[in-house]
């Protein structure tokens, strides 16, 4: 029987959805003789230590153990660590983070904002005493200095701990060096804001300048005494922080890197190796051109090495650009209705791949990681391979169906891969091909398999998961719960076992679960993906009801009892099914919503509406305090928990507020369930815990199920 202590809710929030225990953020010395990564001791053990994997004999030996180091006491994080993890989504303590030079012998990591180093070789580890609170320290690839942020200043240390020094100090409150400002971390997938030359004598340095953004206060009405957070947040169609690039030298050299500021605003890239100049990404506003600029790093002055235009807007790629080993431009763009590796100016690949991500560059080929184009999408639905590419062609290095990706050096390569047929990911290091070694996983096995059905629904071919009760016989129509995310960058629909336990839950309650990727998430081609463009609301609810009604066609569904839940974009969704679609959903749960549009961010938002000053009617007709349908009597009044963390500084409390007013005024009952204390991730391990249940309650309600 199980028992409170181990039901499924429960143990999902104390292993953090299953994640803790399992190895990650893996790094290969270049000579193959060794993997550096992070791991925590148990499947409920959130504090990660750093961990060395010994090749050819596959040994495992500590490296740095946080506990050891603070000597049992407590974890503190400074505002800006926890900003940070907040925008990286990072829930774990101990060590989250490590960063090595070029050969993995020597990393470095903050620690309660302490500043340690480890010797990988050795298998020692020492804490440099430095000013902090420290922020992503990082050895210059020589591995004879540390670089790192302190209160807003870019200092640099020597790896003997003499020597420290600020090569940068902000010059006011609102000024900081070495860090990624927010809409670079929150959508941008930039987290760093410093890069070291290879020859570790100077380094790249982002300046931030916030002063020109507007302040928006968070506060804990739970807790009157305490006084708000002040945030510099950049809602669509107002300011964005100043960012400029210096080349900072350990000589004291001070070099400002230039381009059209006023035309590229956005700084999305930056890489510095030694094939070629340091290279940058730079983005206008409006994302629909860039520029690809090479840097001289003694006169700051740059040169045009590629532009790029795109009538909708530009995405944004993981690894890219970079230079090969032999100094060409290496790249991601779309070409003939899918995305292609370009290096130089010739694509690589074909139709029959749609490339994801750049994992590593070689001197004889490429890895990415892809899914199948949308020439051949039906046959591997939810799958993410990983590839090797050259001129002469292309070869896929996992074998097994499921999701994976992969870190490399040299002959030697991590591959991480999930599949539907067990729990977690199974980590595998390839010499030339071969597994010479596996990385343990201590996480916890969930004990729940989904029993799940890849398959695509309507015209469209919308990719869906079905998930049925695992005791279902399949003679009777069954509720149904639409369980989303729906939007950009947000793939649900996956061939892997632990994205689908919480549905399997909600299925094993009495539901028919479905996940429906319809147009605007990533995996299936830049047409798809771009289709939302100024309809983001009328495209993707479109889309969730057309999968909801093909899949009628073929599984026992109830349509007269058809629920929604989501988060973040996805309470977005569920709240604009319940309004513009009662006659065909008759419940909502709104979790941490997008409701008013011209209150989430600038890169984010006017990527797929626009300038809201420019273009007012776009954000109205898709945000969804200005729906029609909250005033319209004629419309059925459908049940909507809403639900939002009070401490979220991404999607803020306000928009579910100004949604919950807007309800009241209709005369429309709805829910409110506000979370004191609670970011975007919610955590907490009783909040994570008690929303599973409390999300059950609510719909089994509202849809009348005993």
């Amino acid at each position: 029987m199980t028992t409170e202590a181990d039901s499924f809710p429960r143990r999902h929030a104390r292993t953090q959805r299953f994640t803790l225990g399992a190895p990650r953020s893996f790094t290969v010395a270049p000579d193959g003789s060794r993997v550096a990564f992070l791991r925590s001791g148990s499947g409920d053990d959130r504090a990660n230590s750093l961990w060395i994997l010994d090749l050819p004999d596959g040994t495992e030996r500590p490296a740095a153990d946080p506990r050891a180091l603070l000597a049992g006491a407590r974890e503190e994080l400074s505002a800006q660590e926890r900003a940070r993890r907040e925008r990286s989504r990072e829930g774990g303590a101990g060590i989250v983070g490590y960063a090595t030079d070029a050969a993995v012998e020597l990393a470095s990591f903050a620690l309660s904002g302490r500043l340690f180093t480890a010797e990988l070789r050795a298998g020692t580890t020492r804490e440099l005493r430095v000013p902090g609170p420290v922020i992503d320290p990082r050895p210059a690839p020589d591995g004879r200095h540390v670089a790192y942020v302190a209160r807003g200043a870019l200092r640099v240390v020597g790896a003997d701990g003499e020597q420290d020094r600020a090569l940068a100090e902000p010059e006011s409150e609102h000024v900081a060096y070495g860090l990624a400002e927010f809409v670079a971390a929150e959508e941008m997938g930039r987290s760093q804001g410093f890069w070291w030359a290879p020859d570790g004598r100077r380094l790249l340095v982002a300046r931030v300048d916030d002063t020109p953004v507007k302040r928006w206060w968070i506060a804990d009405p739970a807790h009157p005494e305490r006084e708000p957070v002040n945030v510099a947040y950049p809602a669509a169609g107002t300011p964005n922080a100043d960012v400029r690039l210096f080349v900072l030298g350990l000589d004291g050299e001070r070099t400002e890197v230039g381009w059209d500021r006023e035309r590229y605003p956005y700084l999305a890239r930056v890489h510095w190796s030694a094939a070629g100049a340091p290279l940058l990404l730079v983005q206008a506003r409006d994302q629909r051109s860039q520029l690809f600029l090479a840097a001289d790093p003694d006169t700051g002055a740059t040169r045009m090495v590629h532009a790029d235009e795109d009538p909708i807007w530009l995405e944004l790629f993981p690894g890219v650009p970079c230079w090969s080993p032999s100094g060409q431009l290496v790249r991601i763009v779309d070409e003939g209705g899918t995305r292609a590796l370009a290096v130089g100016e010739r694509p690589l690949t074909s139709g029959q791949l749609h490339i994801r991500a750049v994992l590593d560059v070689g001197e004889s080929d490429v890895l990415v990681s892809a899914s199948t184009g949308h020439e051949a999408h039906a046959g591997e639905i939810g799958e993410v391979h990983v590839y090797r590419v050259n001129e002469l062609g292309v070869e896929r290095v996992s074998q097994e169906p499921g999701v994976h990706t992969a870190t490399r050096a040299g002959d030697v390569t991590v591959l991480v891969s999930a599949s539907l047929e067990r729990p977690g990911a199974r980590v595998q290091v390839l010499r030339d091909g071969k597994a010479v070694a596996t990385v343990r996983s201590y996480a916890e096995d969930p004990g729940l398999s989904p029993r799940v059905t890849l398959i695509e629904g309507g015209a469209r071919r919308i990719p869906c998961a079905v998930l049925m009760p695992r005791d279902y016989p399949g003679d009777t129509p069954l509720p149904v719960l639409l369980d989303p995310y729906g939007g950009p960058h947000g793939q649900r629909v996956v061939a892997a076992h632990n994205a689908h336990l919480t549905s399997q839950w909600f299925a094993d309650q009495g539901f028919a679960v479905i996940v429906a990727d319809g147009r605007g998430t990533p995996g299936r081609s830049p047409g798809w993906e771009k289709s939302i463009r100024d309809e983001v609301a009328a495209v993707t609810l479109e889309d969730q009801v057309a999968a909801l009604h093909a899949l009628a066609e073929r599984f026992p569904l109830d349509l007269g009892r058809v629920a929604i839940r989501g988060w973040s974009f996805g309470g977005y969704l569920a709240a604009l099914a319940a309004l513009r679609r009662p006659d065909v959903f008759h419940a909502a749960v709104v979790g941490a919503p997008v409701t008013d549009l011209r209150l989430y961010d600038t890169h984010y938002q006017e990527r797929y509406l626009g300038d809201p000053g420019e273009r007012p009617e776009v954000y109205r007709r898709n945000s969804v305090v200005d729906d029609a349908g909250l005033v319209d009597p004629a419309e059925p009044h459908r049940p909507m928990m809403i639900i939002h963390g009070l401490a979220d500084d991404n999607v803020v409390v306000a928009h579910s507020l100004r949604l919950s007013s807007a309800l009241l005024a209709a005369g429309r009952p709805h829910e409110v369930l506000p979370l004191s204390g609670v970011t975007h991730m919610t955590p907490q391990e009783t909040v994570a815990e008690n929303l599973l249940r409390l999300q059950l309650d609510f719909l089994k309600r509202s849809l009348g199920i005993a």
